[in-house]
């Protein structure tokens, strides 16, 4: 009697999709190339995801839990907000340019360049990046509420610019600027917070 069929294994095949999508993106890989990348037969692939479609879908939400949390989150450290922005652009110099396990650049980002998207990945993407602006939103309107930031500061011009300096180092270090160069935009970056004292 043949022994059974090696168990699938999701996770494992969706990583190898994550990383070939990041690196080649959406219309340029291929099934062939996902098959060879994922180690698994066609047949396997639609089985277990339908399409090359909702493989890609499957494949940005892994990115957004296991790669871009650790990013994020920072967002959220610091006893102040200017503290949480700057946890945040310097753990994106830091994570940004390539390593030895992934490509450069966030994935989400890239994806904006993009000029071949079924409808539901063009949406799937935009949302993953107004998540990040909103994000950002949320922090910077809690500091005006914590009296850190005036009043009468523009939080949706604030927070388009730091998300704006984000997505600038994730296509610098695409074209292969160190986390040193990175380092340094995300430190004027944080020059550019507002000042504020409050009074009484």
């Amino acid at each position: 009697m043949a022994g059974r069929p090696r168990e699938f294994d999701r996770e494992a095949a969706l990583e190898a999709a994550m990383l070939l999508f990041w690196r080649k993106g959406y219309a340029a890989a291929s099934m062939n190339d996902l098959c060879e990348a994922m180690g698994v037969r066609s047949p396997s692939v639609y089985a277990a995801f339908e399409s090359k479609e909702a493989l890609y879908l499957a494949a940005i939400e892994h990115y957004v839990q296991i790669e871009g949390r650790p990013v994020w989150d920072r967002l959220a450290e610091g006893a102040t907000a200017r503290e949480g922005v700057a946890n945040l652009m310097h753990r994106a110099a830091e994570i940004l340019p390539k390593s030895r396990s992934a490509p450069a650049g966030c994935m989400a980002v890239l994806g904006a360049v993009s000029d071949e998207w079924p409808v539901s990945i063009a949406r799937a993407v935009k949302k993953v990046r107004s998540d990040m602006l909103g994000n950002l939103h949320a922090r910077l309107q809690a500091a005006v509420a914590d009296g850190e930031l005036s009043a009468t500061t523009d939080i949706e011009a604030l927070s388009r610019f730091y998300l704006s300096v984000y997505q600038g180092m994730s296509i610098q270090a695409k074209d292969g600027a160190t986390q040193a160069e990175l380092e340094g935009a995300a430190d004027a970056a944080m020059a550019a917070w507002p000042q504020f004292r409050r009074t009484g």
